[in-house]
């Protein structure tokens, strides 16, 4: 006997999200809890916002990190990505100061139950976002790091790193970092006991 799934409507996910004790993502109808982080998943993240937030003080981009929602409205989507910018003023979804519309560039940090989703799905869903121009995905359980950079039409240039000796340029804003600096403080030891 198959067991018919609940479809939840975007306004019952916000009254949820609004009281739950863990984030979870809205899928078309399903609420999708989000899997823990990890230690090494929050310090790439916070480093890669660090960065981003002292290199482009004083510029029209703005970084963002973790429990800022995004609606991906083509598809149906609710979800947090661990670093976003926005260039200049973010566009709020219905008034909703907690939930934007507009990034232009996307930071995922891989876990291995969202690796997957992260460079299928989700990589569809954000291309339908117009500011949408570069997706950097990190892994946090090894060196090695995907860029998606925006070209003619609808076409993505693809370039992968994996040596900590080279520096990442991030095109669509300008700002080279060294992938050193990526990984600072990341102990991949860690990634055994998972």
């Amino acid at each position: 006997m198959q067991i018919k799934q609940r479809y939840y409507t975007p306004e019952e996910y916000l009254a949820q999200e609004e009281v739950a004790e863990f984030r979870s993502e809205y899928r078309d109808g399903e609420i999708v809890p989000m899997t823990g982080g990890s230690i090494n998943h929050n310090q790439i993240a916070g480093n890669v916002y660090a960065y981003l937030k002292f290199m482009l003080r004083k510029t029209d981009f703005k970084p963002y990190i973790g429990d800022l929602r995004l609606w991906i409205s083509r598809y149906r989507q609710y979800t947090y990505p661990d670093v976003f910018l926005i260039k200049g003023q973010p566009v709020f979804h219905e008034q909703r100061q907690d939930t934007i519309l507009n990034p232009c560039f996307i930071v995922e940090v891989l876990s291995k139950s969202t690796k997957n989703y992260d460079r299928t799905d989700k990589f569809r869903y954000y291309r339908s976002i117009m500011e949408f121009q570069e997706y950097i995905l990190i892994n946090q359980y090894e060196i090695g790091i995907e860029q998606y950079t925006k070209a003619e039409g609808d076409s993505w240039l693809f370039k992968a790193y994996e040596s900590d000796s080279k520096n990442i340029i991030f095109h669509s804003i300008n700002v080279e970092m060294a992938i050193e600096d990526i990984y600072e403080n990341v102990d991949f030891t860690l990634a055994e006991t998972e």
